[in-house]
């Protein structure tokens, strides 16, 4: 509990027993003491328990906000001591005091799952100097220095591990707690704990630019992002406080001349009405239901960029993913060569080795490794190397193309009706214009996909698509293998916003209200992640393009959280939608009921802070 919300319990406990003693005085004593005396002794506790809500009323008129809940109580309980109703008046403070203590709590709770995050942020490095270490700002931290991560440290700033051996727990990132290991060579990544080996780390990113600033600042910046429910909920009690007031106003001076009667009974009827009117329980319930359902998601390594991404979520009727890297692992292997009439398995690989030693493609990395050596690149001139279909190449002065079917047949290859013996992506050689054969390069599907697929489908998601550069046969296997619904393949980078366009053309008609999402790996398919009603980024520590990208990042490479995520946004808004049909119930009813005289200030209050506080109790759900 924070300093304010202390002081706010200690005024509240006193008013508290203030209130008792002198509603207990007003009862048990025989002499019924002057009006003014009673007012100056209510007025005590009124005064302890409301002069923070009196300075805001009055600080907002200053600044033009006049129709807020501070003003509501403020007249409320003015006309109510008016009146003489100076019990009343005291109580409303009280319990409009006890239910603001409340929502502080709820929302602190709410902020504390998202404000974990900023624990990973780590407030020094450690160079190592003259065989000491030396502990410094990570901003002052150099790209290409050395830092030093002690056994139980947080890891200051992205990089490589130079030297040692250890275990690193990601779950700050991840949300999950199962150590990774980690030794030389291997990139690691600023906010996970570093476990019993200490580390020698290369840096690679600046402070600004590595993980854990990336992260924080979608983190902060989640809040501005408001849901189209949020939105609503502020235009409404923009407009409808100052329509409630009026709506008092007229209650007060109007009814005593339509109607007849007593005009201070009139009064306390609009002074009850304005209570009830307070629009506490939707402008405080629906943002903290969404503030909940962020930062539960946050615990389980799912980073939201905002409130408007959980409607969006819960509204998915359509997954569409790419594969290599999201369905499968992209470790490409070779799984067989097959030489045409005239060459040997050695010499077809050896001439895809050659002509693949400067492509970065994993296909290409697949045929290097193969081939178990570094090949001669000096025996290679004249590369030319087309995007999604393949490589021209001079080796030892003959012309060598390596590629696909596609490819072949716009160089003028004949393939003669060849097929793969087996399913997989297929790389054609052909050496001065004969086919020389073809090696099969399989991917695998990643663990768990399928029941991953499986259990989106179980949170509702009506149809699931596949977007692959692969050939139509590996594609089609693969999704058999993990239940997706459609394959659209050997698409080339460029195609797949045009393919994914005419997804959501075709999921618009079957479903004008559902929102199409794209899952892929964050850097290849950027366009597309950015097309996408919703874009998650998969597997994505590291990787800034994913987290500029994507609307949600899942930390790790578990394509189930998705369906968790899915099922998390839609409990978020059933929440959300309960607090808004109960308060404007509740409240409708007793507004009524205040008008027509027959609901009380108690009421009134029950109506106010009652359904706020059960409003708020009903939001903190979202965060388990």
């Amino acid at each position: 509990m924070t300093q304010k919300q202390k002081t706010v319990r200690t005024r509240i406990i006193i008013t508290g027993v203030l209130f008792a003693g002198l509603l207990a005085l007003e009862h048990s004593i025989g002499v019924t003491l002057p009006g003014y005396v009673m007012l100056l002794l209510y007025l005590l506790p009124y005064g302890i328990v409301s002069y923070d809500v009196l300075g805001r009323a009055l600080r907002n008129i200053k600044n033009g906000q006049v129709f807020d809940e501070n003003f509501l109580m403020t007249i409320a309980t003015f006309g109510a001591l008016a009146i003489g109703e100076y019990a009343e008046a005291v109580a409303v403070m009280l319990f409009y005091q006890i239910g603001e203590l409340f929502q502080s709590y709820a929302v602190g709770k709410s902020r504390e799952s998202i404000a974990a995050m900023m624990e990973i942020v780590p407030e020094e490095a450690f160079l190592e100097e003259d065989g000491k270490l030396v502990a410094v700002d990570p901003d002052d931290v150099e790209i290409g220095q050395i830092i030093v991560v002690k056994p139980g440290d947080r890891i200051p700033l992205d990089g490589v591990v130079e030297e040692g051996e250890s275990f690193l727990d990601t779950s700050a990132l991840t949300g999950e707690s199962v150590p990774r290991r980690t030794s030389e060579g291997d990139e690691v990544y600023s906010g996970c704990v570093n476990g019993s080996g200490t580390l020698r780390i290369r840096v690679t990113k600046e402070f600004d630019d590595c993980t854990v600033s990336k992260i924080l600042e979608m983190v902060e910046n989640a809040t501005e992002r408001k849901a189209k429910t949020e939105n609503f909920i502020t235009g409404f009690a923009k407009y409808y406080t100052p329509v409630v007031t009026v709506g008092a106003l007229i209650l007060a001076l109007a009814g005593p001349l339509l109607f007849g009667g007593n005009f201070m009974a009139w009064l306390h009827r609009a002074c009850v009405f304005l209570v009830i009117s307070c629009p506490c329980a939707l402008v405080i319930s629906v943002p903290l239901g969404f503030f909940g359902g962020i930062g539960s998601a946050s615990r389980m390594g799912v980073l939201v960029k905002g409130s408007n991404y959980i409607e969006a979520v819960a509204g998915i009727t359509a997954l569409v993913c790419d594969k290599t890297g999201t369905l499968t692992k992209g470790e490409f292997r070779v799984r067989s060569i097959v030489p045409s009439e005239g060459f040997t398995e050695e010499e077809l690989l050896e001439t895809a080795a050659l002509a693949e030693g400067y492509s970065g493609h994993p296909i290409a990395s697949s045929i290097r490794e193969a081939y178990g050596s570094q090949p001669d690149l000096g025996r290679v001139e004249d590369v030319q190397e087309t995007a999604g279909k393949g490589i021209k190449a001079r080796i030892d002065g003959s012309i060598v193309y390596a590629g696909n079917a596609v490819w072949m047949k716009e160089m003028g290859i004949p393939l003669n009706g060849v097929e793969a013996s087996q399913a997989g992506t297929v790389v054609f050689i052909a050496k001065d214009g004969i086919l020389a054969g073809w090696i099969v390069i399989a991917d695998e599907a990643k663990e768990g996909t399928a029941s991953a697929i499986a259990a989106i489908k179980a949170a509702g998601v009506k149809k699931t698509v596949m977007l692959t550069g692969d050939a139509q046969k590996p594609a089609m296997q693969i999704a058999s293998e993990l239940g997706i619904d459609e394959v659209h393949a050997e698409l080339l980078p460029g195609d797949k916003v045009a393919e994914f366009e005419k997804i959501l053309a075709a999921c618009a008609k079957e479903d004008a209200r559902g929102k199409v999402a794209f899952v892929g790996d964050g850097i290849n398919d950027a366009p597309v992640l950015g097309r996408a009603d919703i874009g998650f980024a998969m597997g994505s520590m590291g990787s800034d393009a994913a987290i500029e990208a994507a609307d949600v990042v899942i930390m790790d490479d578990d394509l189930g959280k998705i369906a968790r995520s899915i099922r998390l946004a839609r409990k978020t808004m059933a929440i959300v939608r309960e607090n808004i049909v109960f308060a404007l119930a509740v409240k409708a009813l007793i507004l009524i009921l205040g008008a027509l005289g027959l609901a009380g200030m108690w009421g009134a209050v029950f109506a106010d802070v009652g359904v706020s506080v059960i409003a708020i109790l009903n939001s903190m759900r979202a965060l388990h």
